[in-house]
């Protein structure tokens, strides 16, 4: 944790331990990127009704969209350190696998911080959507593996989970 000194290594904690926020006045501006993916299980019945679009709510990919959209815009709502961020784009895509629905989002910005948890964060919710719009089908569906697939930008430059296709 904390050093006798008092220098943390911990970003997110002052030299006295404290919660703070990462101070990222003096950093400069960079075009940044950040790529997410995430999938949610459901039966046969609940992904025929979604593919079709006719799942008893009505368009589930549709509404599962503008709601990972408007969650990235979020973000700092949601999680405490995070910065607001003027975000210059997201857009969510879904592709149907054999048992299910991967979505995957991308955040995009000219700035002073990274939009990991912005993308991270629209997949999360594109894919709690999912399940709202298709449980009448489906209370069993099972979401998993959300996680950071890219980013680009900034001091550590471009990272890439080594096992994404």
């Amino acid at each position: 944790m904390e050093s006798s000194s008092g220098n943390s290594s911990l970003t997110h904690l002052d030299d006295k331990g404290n919660a703070r926020m990462v101070d990222i006045g003096q950093k400069a501006a960079s075009q940044r990127l950040a790529i997410a993916s995430g999938r949610i299980r459901m039966s046969a019945d609940a992904l025929a009704a979604v593919r079709a679009g006719n799942a008893p709510k009505g368009d589930v990919l549709a509404t599962a969209r503008v709601a990972g959209i408007m969650a990235a815009k979020k973000t700092a709502d949601l999680i405490p350190m995070c910065h607001p961020l003027a975000l210059d784009s997201v857009s969510l895509d879904f592709a149907f696998e054999t048992d299910g629905v991967r979505a995957t989002a991308s955040a995009a910005l000219t700035g002073k911080t990274g939009v990991e948890m912005e993308a991270i964060t629209a997949a999360a919710i594109a894919l709690i959507t999912i399940y709202d719009m298709a449980k009448a089908l489906d209370k069993g569906m099972v979401i998993e593996d959300v996680r950071l697939i890219e980013k680009r930008g900034g001091k550590s430059g471009t990272w890439r989970a080594a096992d994404h296709r």
